[in-house]
């Protein structure tokens, strides 16, 4: 130790001039790829790491030529949606959107079929139908057509007939999919096998060409989203519009990302400048602690920039979160600095340096170390922007010790603050009180500890993490409002589909197709009688139609679209009668060639021997539980309507979302005992005593129940953010912990008495703890200015949990201390 104090002293404190010059290099040098930081807020950055489900999802698009890349708008005209006046809005409206340059095409009333003739047979679709934009359809007519069509209501118009919505399709170019396949092929095979040096430049070229073209879209389509508000922006005095659609909720999300980054880190600055100028009172307490700071935060983006890893709504987080634990560190330095100040104001900045080092570097590194394990759990929860979130903090955690060790002291050397008398109130610190109260109400301090970790886990027993994806943003947003309006008027706004894999041939039925006496194309043959592989039986639609009705029949449902809504428009078109068995066989021959793309392409795959049924889910609704809603699925097909279960899959936006909110819900809940576990294995080494590493771990189970608790009582269930609070607060809650408990084994020995060597750590160390934590309770309380609701929910009970953590280290852990004296018996 004397060796390496000595190394210390002649590097570090002898020449702090050359130190901060080779760590100015190092600060431009992060800083020269600043321009690379990358936010990332796709719908990819919020699923699980090698989830199938992905892959499924990207199956059904491809094979049923379906995509969620559009936007909606919606327009309600002040006046009646099917008066002249109304269409030429519409019809403008809808024109200058398609002239935009990334637009590939437009649907809406204007263009879509009406299949309204009384000419029109089954034999002369292709002929017979007309549109808004080609024909001179009554008004009133074209809105009776629209209605009673089953395609049509609540997805192009509302039910009323007072909302309608335009499709605006933004065409994903066929190469940024080329390049993601090839990219994920060779993935998969460096993850069994090991590539050749050619294959690994060949994917390092792949990953670099998408990251770049990936790039290339999201600004693109940012710059579109942009034009399109700017020209609903000119149709507002005529009609109520909203704009929806996946890319602009990521369009949003990334401008919501950049608005926290600033204004988290403008806050959290400006609070800490007035937090350290009215605490200490000297400018170097307050320019050198605040350098530190942004040195930390400076060095992260710069190697997230350098290493194009991309920041995520999670991860965004980090700014506030590093400027804050950088701030806890150096405020411990300060304090204990000012105590060795104040007992020998002669002393040499060096010597008092010194000495600060040598006292706080053991508990520094184990509160580092802990909650660098507290993060660490993260990365299990095998959810990219989590896994990351972690591994970000895990690094600036690393690098806010050696700044804190490094950087601060050479910063101090040169602009050392002179010795001051000690404000009076800091001979008396507040938190005397609470040394006070410890004493007087020690077993009250018990009893309500035990009362309120009861509470508290009745509460976690109430814990649910299904939510609504609407829930995540303020009610004046404009996601916030176009999901509604959605959600209400044009059938649901999250997607799922269920896509249904027709039954294995019986055996020997593909060499004799004619073995039956029963043609299923010409009569209503018994269920298993015989075989024919299409869809187009009675038999097989008649299981879909059943499939199509219970999934209608669903509360959080909306629309719900498949092959059964298809005979249905049939049925009317045929006059309202039931298609027989031959005209059944015929329905992929009698539907236009330009309508299959609506009516038949996105709901059967004879080549793949499957059927998809796409559902939309009302967001909005009080009713949709997720996890519930999907195994009730899966169940009522496997075994009310007959289906394997390999016949069965759920695929979409919502089964990734609930996969990977159940995924970090179990990883969360099982890695907490972990953190728990290793963080009482390190108490043991820092404090070599199995008693004192039990008692440090008391008040941050409760601190860490306490905000599970209150979420459960609260009926907020967990989400993405949230979730991982309980992790963050163990880490940064046991920082109290270990400083109390290493203060009080320094103080103990001068007089051997419990009760006052308590009340001399609540007035040097606790005053130290009662700054940190002040400071990151109202740093995290700025995150409520977020107008993403998961971050506001963190930035809250964070800051709650911290407030626990810190009542608990100046009351129950004294009490415990002084119950069970682990230091030996008083004297």
């Amino acid at each position: 130790m004397k060796t390496a104090a000595s190394m210390y002293r002649r590097s570090v404190l002898a020449h702090p001039a050359f130190i901060l010059a080779a760590f100015a290099l190092l600060l431009v040098l992060a800083s020269l790829r600043l321009d690379q930081f990358r936010l990332d807020a796709s719908a990819e950055s919020l699923v699980l790491e090698d989830d199938k489900a992905l892959e499924q999802y990207r199956t059904t698009h491809q094979r049923f030529s379906s995509f969620d890349d559009f936007l909606i708008v919606t327009y309600t005209p002040a006046e009646d949606l099917f008066t002249q006046g109304s269409m030429d809005t519409l019809r403008s409206l809808r024109n200058d959107l398609e002239a935009l340059e990334a637009v590939g095409s437009t649907n809406s009333i204007l263009n879509v079929p009406l299949l309204h003739s009384p000419d029109l047979t089954l034999d002369n679709v292709a002929s017979e139908m007309q549109t808004l934009d080609e024909d001179e359809v009554p008004l009133e007519t074209a809105r009776q057509s629209l209605l009673n069509n089953p395609v049509y209501p609540n997805m192009l118009i509302s039910e009323d007939g007072g909302t309608t919505a335009i499709q605006v399709n933004l065409p994903t170019p066929e190469v940024y999919n080329e390049l993601r396949v090839e990219r994920d092929q060779l993935r998969e095979r460096a993850k069994t096998d090991e590539l050749t040096e050619a294959e690994n430049r060949k994917l390092e070229i792949y990953e670099q060409q998408f990251l770049d073209l990936k790039n290339r879209l999201l600004a693109q389509q940012d710059a579109t989203i942009t034009e399109v508000r700017a020209i609903l922006e000119n149709y507002s005095d005529s009609a109520e519009l909203h704009l929806g659609g996946v890319p602009m909720i990521v369009a949003d999300m990334i401008n919501f990302i950049e608005s926290d980054l600033a204004t988290f880190g403008i806050g959290v600055l400006v609070f800490m400048i007035l937090t350290l100028a009215l605490i200490f009172r000297q400018w170097q307490w307050v320019a050198v602690p605040l350098l530190c700071c942004l040195f930390t935060v400076w060095l992260v983006t710069g190697y997230l920039s350098w290493t194009n890893w991309p920041v995520t709504v999670i991860s965004s987080n980090y700014v506030s979160l590093l400027l804050i634990m950088t701030l806890s560190l150096t405020i411990h330095l300060i304090v204990r600095y000012r105590e060795f100040q104040h007992q020998d104001p002669e002393a040499s900045p060096a010597d008092t340096l010194m000495n600060t080092v040598a006292t706080m570097v053991k508990p520094c590194f184990f509160m580092t170390i802990t909650t660098i394990v507290a993060f660490g759990s993260l990365t299990f929860s095998g959810i990219r922007p989590v896994i990351d979130f972690g591994w970000m903090m895990t690094m600036g955690l690393g690098l806010a010790f050696l700044i804190a060790f490094v950087i601060f002291p050479a910063m101090l050397m040169l602009v050392a603050p002179p010795a001051t008398n000690l404000p009076a109130e800091e001979g008396r610190a507040f938190t005397r009180h609470f040394a006070r109260l410890t004493e007087r109400f020690g077993n009250s301090v018990l009893v309500v500890s035990v009362l309120l970790t009861v509470f508290f886990a009745f509460g976690i027993s109430r814990l649910t993490v299904e939510n609504s994806f609407i829930d995540y943003f303020k009610s004046d947003t404009e996601i916030y409002q176009g999901m509604v309006t959605i959600d209400n008027k044009l059938g649901g706004t999250s997607p799922l589909d269920v896509v249904i894999t027709d039954a294995p041939p019986p055996e020997g039925a593909e060499d004799d197709p004619f073995a039956s006496d029963c043609d299923p194309f010409v009569e209503d043959c018994p269920e298993g009688e015989e075989y024919r592989d299409t869809w187009f039986t009675y038999q097989k639609m008649d299981q879909l139609e059943r499939v199509h009705e219970y999934l209608n029949s669903l509360s959080p449902t909306g629309k719900v679209l498949s092959i059964t809504t298809t005979l249905r428009l049939m049925e009317i078109i045929n006059e309202g009668e039931p298609l027989d068995a031959l005209e059944l066989a015929f329905v992929p021959a009698a539907i236009p060639d330009n309508l299959k793309g609506i009516l038949l392409d996105p709901f059967i795959s004879e080549e793949h021997d499957q059927a998809r049924l796409s559902i939309r889910l009302l967001d909005s609704s009080p009713d949709l539980k997720r996890n519930e809603l999907l195994n009730e699925i899966r169940e009522h097909l496997t075994t009310e309507l007959g289906y394997d279960d390999d016949q069965v899959t759920l695929t979409g936006m919502t089964v990734m979302y609930n996969n990977m909110l159940q995924s970090l819900f179990d990883s969360q809940i099982k890695t907490l005992g972990l953190v728990f576990l290793a963080i009482a294995i390190m108490f043991l080494m820092l404090f070599r005593s199995w008693k004192l590493a039990l008692i440090g771990i008391a008040p941050n189970v409760l601190a860490a129940a306490s905000v599970l608790g209150l979420m459960g009582w609260l009926a907020i269930p967990l989400d993405l953010m949230t979730i991982t609070v309980a992790a963050i607060t163990v880490g940064i809650a046991v920082d109290d912990t270990i400083h109390y408990i290493h203060r009080f084994k320094v103080e103990f020995p001068k007089d051997g008495d419990y009760l006052a060597t308590m009340h001399r750590c609540h007035q040097s160390i606790g005053r130290a703890m009662f700054y940190t934590s002040l400071t990151i309770v109202i740093g995290f309380s700025i995150l409520v200015l977020s107008n993403f609701m998961p971050t506001i929910y963190f930035g809250l009970f964070t800051g709650f949990a911290m407030l626990m953590a810190l009542l608990g280290a100046l009351t129950l852990l004294p009490r415990l201390i002084v119950l069970v004296k682990p230091f030996g018996p008083q004297r």
